[in-house]
């Protein structure tokens, strides 16, 4: 049987908030990682200017990163066992490893 997508019934925005911060350590290299649990804590959260914001390498709109300000984002995050605290986050093993279906589409390099 294959595996289910999206097995924690994640909504659009929790969906979007993981997968930038998915890429955000995985592509860009972001937060201190923990040895022992593979958690990840990310001392602070990229910020817009102007109409986008920097993750890395890439150019992503400052909408979509809407969830990284939304305490009810990181709460349904920290319940399914993805994320913990904040600030800092934490984003757990699980989290990282959480196939969200939405990575590639922000690994867009930039220009800019």
């Amino acid at each position: 049987m294959a595996p289910r997508i999206n097995p924690l019934k994640l909504n659009k925005l929790q969906l979007r908030t993981l997968a930038l911060v998915q890429v955000l350590i995985n592509e860009a290299g972001q937060g201190m990682r923990d040895p022992e649990t593979g958690d990840v804590i990310l001392p602070s959260l990229p910020a817009p200017h102007g109409d986008h914001v920097h993750i890395g390498p890439y150019v992503v709109s400052a909408r979509e990163i809407s969830g990284f300000s939304n305490k009810g984002v990181w709460a349904a995050l920290a319940r399914k066992g993805l994320a913990r605290g904040g600030p800092p986050v934490t984003i757990t093993a699980e989290g990282l490893a959480y196939d969200t279906g939405l990575s590639e589409q922000f690994v867009a390099p930039s220009d800019h």
